[in-house]
Parts: C-alpha cells; sequence; structure tokens
C-alpha cells in the first residue's frame, strides 16, 4: 500500500526549480502559506495515477500539505479514484465527504476543476442535489465554483436545468474565476440546449458582466448574439 512519502518523495524527484515561477502562475488561491515546487501538472497527473490505491488517510495528509502540487496530487488521486468503474457506493461517499470537509484545502480554481465533476457531480447523478445550492451560497469563491463545476456529470448526459439554476445565483458573483466557470459551464451546456441558454443569458443580462455574456455565447448564431448584447 503507497504512503502519502511516496507520492512526495516521488513529486521531488519530478521537481524543477527552473519551473516554479511557471508553474506558481497557475495558483491564485491567496494562501501566503502554499510553496511551489517546481512540478508541471502534466508531470503531476502520472505520478498521483501511479498511486492512485493511496488510502483516503493518506489523501488527507497530502491535503494538509503546503505545497501546490502535492495537494494537486491529492486532488488528482481523488479523482482517478471516482472514475474507476468498480468503485463502490461507500468508496464514492467517501471522497465525497472528503472533498467537502477539507474544501478548505482545495483553494485554487484548478483544484476543483480536476475533481468536482467526477467526486462530486457523478455522486449526485440520481441523487439530491440541494447541496449544490448550498455550496452555491457559499462564502468562499472556490465552494461557488465547485457548485457550477461539479454539473457537468449533469451536463453530459444532457441535464442542463441545474447548471443554468447555479449560474443563475451566481451571476452577480464577484469573484472573477466563478465567472469564468459560468461562462464556461453554461456555453457547455448550451451545446445540449441552445434555447436554454439564450434565455438564460437573456433574464440574465442585467447582472452578468459583458466578459461573461461574451464567452458563454461564443457558439451562437451572431444574430442572436447582438440581441443579447442590445437587450
Amino acid at each position: 500500500m503507497p504512503t502519502p512519502a511516496d507520492v512526495i518523495t516521488a513529486l521531488e524527484a519530478a521537481a524543477d526549480p527552473a519551473d516554479i515561477d511557471y508553474v506558481a502562475r497557475f495558483y491564485n488561491g491567496g494562501d501566503p502559506s502554499t510553496e511551489v515546487m517546481g512540478v508541471r501538472m502534466p508531470k503531476v497527473f502520472p505520478i498521483a495515477k501511479k498511486f492512485v490505491s493511496l488510502s483516503l488517510d493518506g489523501v488527507e495528509c497530502l491535503l494538509d500539505d503546503n505545497r501546490y502540487e502535492v495537494r494537486m496530487a491529492a486532488v488528482a488521486i481523488m479523482d482517478f479514484q471516482a472514475r474507476q468503474k468498480k468503485l463502490d457506493a461507500a468508496q464514492r461517499q467517501a471522497l465525497f465527504n472528503l472533498y467537502l470537509s477539507r474544501h478548505d484545502r482545495l483553494n485554487n480554481w484548478d483544484f476543483v476543476d480536476r475533481a468536482a465533476p467526477h467526486v462530486i457531480g457523478e455522486h449526485l447523478v440520481g441523487r439530491d442535489r440541494s447541496i449544490l445550492d448550498q455550496l452555491a451560497r457559499s462564502d468562499d469563491p472556490h465552494e461557488r465554483r465547485t457548485a457550477l463545476v461539479a454539473t457537468y456529470a449533469f451536463i453530459k448526459r444532457g441535464e442542463v436545468a441545474d447548471t443554468f439554476r447555479i449560474a443563475a445565483t451566481l451571476a452577480d458573483d464577484t469573484d472573477d474565476y466563478v465567472q469564468k466557470a459560468i461562462g464556461s459551464w453554461v456555453r457547455e451546456a448550451g451545446k445540449r440546449d441552445e434555447a436554454a441558454l439564450v434565455a438564460f443569458l437573456t433574464a440574465n443580462a442585467d447582472r452578468l458582466p459583458r466578459k461573461t455574456i461574451t464567452a458563454a455565447a461564443k457558439l451562437l448564431p451572431e444574430e442572436i448574439k447582438r440581441r443579447i448584447r442590445h437587450r
């Protein structure tokens, strides 16, 4: 059974001091205690996959580490575990619980984007989804981003109502990374239901920042874009 120390040793071996500044550009969590080792994500993810059998206690140990790449490895291990078809309901519930209980350590946009769709969204397929509405009202912008990003699990099944509902709750959010998530995820939902996307943008045009509307409407016909812009 692998240990957290095994994961950290592998990351340390892959670290390149010359890459510290490059990797640091991706961390925007606002935590001054977070350190960067200099391991690019294309190196982090294969290391995480190698240690996919790490226990959840071990994953939580990695989440407590101050290093960005160590926490990303923890998140990626959770994601790889959640993608396993053999995962039983109890294991999926445990991953879901760990993600939510330690969201304080998932304090960057890419932690959320890596794990929320499979760890949170897939667990909620066929279940009550009110937890997403609770997260959307959180004071923590990363929890609010999780509320929306998790809905990708539903979007890919053609279910878009949750995405548009959560996005409407967040329409006037002041956090830039929440707004970026709105633009990306409602655009994705619009691939399944263009009329729902147009209705969402029309109803929330006065609340959404212009750049969010532009991102969300990117794939719409030009005539519809103009109508939304000049509403």
